[in-house]
């Protein structure tokens, strides 16, 4: 293997050390090129999806209060199956996006994948861009009780983020994938 192949840091031992059914928290023991050793803290999360549901000139959100950081705040829809069990990413978008805002969407494409949070979990989500709307009811889970849902036109999604009401990184990203796609 080249030094270009070589990992930065390797695996030498790993533990368990917290897991409930949408996580589980490893502590790694590693080896750095060096040959120094320390410990890396990881979040094993399965990877999700992120639907960008389009109509018009804006964007369907979705809106729920976040235990985490203690305040509610505006998203496009996303997420990932129950019991950390892994889907095909375009029949979860279709999934979230029905069970979140009622919506069905007509045509479904894939504008990429990104990591959500490199530096801590190997985690990540495929961003699909969703028209030909047809609305219908939502049907969320326990934990999206809460949840509320509007469409907002393109500029009062950036007045959402200028103001602080939308801080998901995932949704800024697959906002970002979106204008690039727009421009080529």
């Amino acid at each position: 293997m080249s030094e270009e192949e070589r990992p930065a840091v390797r695996q030498v031992a790993s533990r368990v050390v917290y897991e409930n059914p949408w996580m589980v928290v490893r502590e790694d023991e590693v080896e750095r090129l060096d040959g120094s050793r320390g410990i890396y803290g990881v979040v094993d999360k399965p990877d999700f999806v992120l639907v960008i549901p389009v109509e018009g000139d804006g964007f369907h959100l979705v809106e729920e209060y976040r235990y985490p950081i203690g305040k509610r705040t505006w998203n496009f829809p996303q997420g990932a199956l129950p019991g950390r069990r892994e889907a095909d990413p375009e029949e979860l978008a279709r999934r979230e996006l029905a069970e979140e805002t009622g919506l069905r969407a007509g045509t479904l494409r894939r504008l990429g994948y990104l990591n959500c949070s490199h530096g801590t979990s190997g985690q990540g989500f495929t961003i699909f861009l969703a028209s030909d709307l047809e609305a219908g009811e939502a049907d969320r889970e326990p934990e999206e009780q809460d949840m509320r849902q509007k469409w907002v036109s393109e500029e009062e999604f950036k007045a959402l983020i200028r103001e602080g009401r939308i801080t998901d990184d995932s949704t800024l990203a697959a906002y970002a994938l979106l204008t690039m796609d727009r421009t080529g």
